[in-house]
């Protein structure tokens, strides 16, 4: 059985997340469908991942690329994760990822509806409200939540997420019918009003926004997905691909024998590659990089151990959110913020040695200029983030 090194995996990861020197250049949207896709959840993610990698990336860019030109779009789909995705991918992600998602925001919708006595027929309120969307959306354009909210009675309805508890509160469930309908693939976040710090989208039908693209079969998706996926992360875990796609070790499992997976040793555990890829893995140049919270990099495996070392602690939060990270040959050795005056600042958690350093504190200096100014406040700050 082939065994990939250590040092093989943080290689390819270089060379295959397009962090390494002397790489030829990638378009964002090339980026995007190499990776299947990346994090958005915080609205600032997708951003900072693209200028870690894409050449002259900035932030009009990327804002035409979501907004204009339509060639990434924002969706609802691993995870119950937002993530940024080529429009032609979104068949497959709804089909493989997507579709699961929106079933349990649909099943816990309807269950709290009828809890909160908003109605005695929970699924009956739900289509009525969703139609009620979809129609104005139709007859209207674009809206924010708070614009069919004010608009549609069918959408008024209150419940408390957690009562009794001091994070509790009544909520509205407006919000949640607009996520299930995105879940679905019915509507897209449209233009966004808020700066690209911030989310304040407003809504639109998917059809008003994309071209349309036939549905794919679930068995389908499911390989095509896996398959691309592979070839950017693997090797991998067959609990990495579980967890990544938010789905069961018996999907993962299928997932692999479907695409003909060759089953590879990473230090004692079993682990996946496709077929033809498990030739040696050259070394790469020494590099560095500077990467967001959650990116799609920092969060691509369940195991993660090969890369964080023992700073998992630092650049995680308690619920395995990631915070902004500094890397040096394909490890975590620390985390970024900006101080007072907004300059990016590293807090490093080892000695780098002296070549490092001077690259880290070359490549802080441009990502301060290219912000710019602007203030990034990480939705998850990690612990070293946080530290003075």
């Amino acid at each position: 059985m082939r065994s990939f090194t250590v040092d093989e995996r943080r290689a390819r990861l270089a060379r295959r997340h397009q962090l390494a020197g002397g790489l030829a250049p990638i378009s964002a949207e090339t980026l995007s469908g190499r990776l299947v896709g990346l994090h958005a959840t915080d609205p600032t993610t997708p951003y900072l991942s693209l200028w870690a990698r894409v050449p002259d990336c900035s932030v009009d860019g990327v804002r035409a690329a979501l907004y204009t030109d339509r060639t990434l779009v924002k969706h609802l789909a691993m995870r119950r994760t937002l993530w940024v995705v080529r429009p032609q991918d979104l068949p497959s992600v709804q089909s493989a990822a997507s579709d699961r998602v929106a079933a349990n925001e649909r099943r816990r919708l309807v269950a709290d509806a009828e809890a909160a006595g908003v109605a005695a027929d929970g699924e009956s309120w739900l289509e009525t409200a969703a139609t009620a969307v979809l129609g104005h959306l139709r007859r209207n354009g674009a809206c924010t939540a708070k614009q069919l909210r004010e608009a549609l009675p069918e959408l008024t309805g209150r419940y408390d997420p957690a009562p009794g508890k001091t994070w509790g509160g009544e909520s509205h469930l407006a919000p949640r019918v607009l996520t299930l309908l995105s879940a679905r693939g019915d509507i897209v976040r449209g233009p966004n009003d808020g700066g690209w710090t911030t989310s304040r989208p407003r809504w639109v039908l998917a059809g008003d926004w994309l071209a349309a693209a036939p549905a794919v079969a679930p068995e389908t998706a499911r390989a095509d997905l896996v398959c691309r996926w592979l070839y950017a992360f693997g090797p991998a875990t067959v609990t990495d691909i579980k967890w990544w796609f938010g789905n069961t070790l018996g999907w993962a499992r299928q997932a692999l024998r479907d695409i003909d997976a060759v089953e590879v040793d990473l230090d004692g555990t079993p682990g996946f590659v496709l077929p033809g890829d498990d030739e040696p893995e050259p070394d790469v140049a020494p590099w560095c990089a500077l990467l967001p919270g959650l990116d799609v990099t920092t969060m691509g495996w369940f195991d993660r151990d090969w890369y964080l070392g023992p700073h998992r602690s630092e650049v995680f939060d308690r619920n395995g959110n990631a915070g902004p990270t500094v890397w040096v040959d394909g490890r975590v050795v620390g985390a970024w913020r900006q101080d007072g005056d907004g300059r990016v600042e590293m807090v490093l958690l080892e000695d780098v040695g002296r070549r490092a350093a001077r690259e880290l504190s070359s490549r802080a200096d441009e990502l301060t200029a290219w912000l710019d100014g602007v203030r990034i406040k990480p939705r998850f700050p990690s612990p070293a983030c946080r530290a003075v």
